[in-house]
């Protein structure tokens, strides 16, 4: 007999504007904050910098990895964008989230795949061409912040001009990445949350007053 799902679910509406458009989408969540089914902070900040950047991601394919919810890799498909939504092969209940959140925004010019960090799959051997990664929190254990590097690692060597757009949440001073990148010849670069307009008290109806401090990396390889 199939066990029901007994966690409570919401969906949260996100409005992206600008001066000449908007964009607005509906995400379902748990909202027992569970860990990769509920808009972390770090998501909207992620989702605002692909919405800045959206005139660029028209013609791109982007992979998000660890996708959860999924609000940055809607973002990317509502802008153009051909999406990959990915999590884990083992989290069925976020891999049918993805299809949730692609089916309540009306989008068929995205799919999801299971891919697990830091496993050489064949699903990860066939990835089409990729143009951007996008991460969000997913440098949330630090268990898995080889793997994470490993498998991103990967897709950047199969498609040299790839770039990695992360965002996460500081947790602790000495939780940090720079060390992993380094040993596998990667490099990164912090972009301003100013510069995006993400700095503020609130993005896209996501209140961040008094919230975490988050930052974003453009992560590339060295050579």
């Amino acid at each position: 007999m199939m066990k029901s799902d007994s966690r409570m679910k919401a969906r949260k509406k996100f409005l992206f504007t600008d001066e000449d458009e908007d964009l607005e989408v509906t995400i379902e969540e748990t909202i027992q904050e569970d860990y990769g089914l509920y808009v972390w902070p770090s998501a909207p900040v992620l989702a605002q910098y692909i919405w800045y950047n959206r005139k660029k991601l028209s013609t791109l394919s982007i992979l998000e990895i660890g996708a959860g919810t999924a609000l940055p890799g809607i973002i990317a498909a509502k802008c153009g964008a051909k999406v990959i939504l990915s999590d884990s092969c083992t989290l069925m209940d976020a891999l049918q989230t993805c299809q949730t959140n692609l089916r309540l925004n009306n989008i068929d010019n995205a799919n999801v795949l299971g891919l697990t960090w830091g496993h050489i799959s064949p699903t990860l051997l066939t990835l089409p061409k990729i143009d951007i990664i996008l991460g969000s929190d997913c440098f949330y254990d630090s268990k898995d912040f080889e793997d994470i590097v490993v498998s991103v690692n990967f897709i950047i060597r199969q498609n040299p001009n790839c770039k990695f757009w992360t965002t996460y949440q500081q947790r602790s001073c000495n939780r940090t990445i720079e060390y992993l990148l380094r040993k596998w010849d990667l490099k990164s670069q912090l972009i301003p949350l100013s510069s995006f307009k993400a700095d503020g008290n609130n993005i896209a109806g996501f209140d961040i007053l008094h919230g975490p401090t988050i930052e974003l990396l453009e992560i590339t390889a060295c050579s």
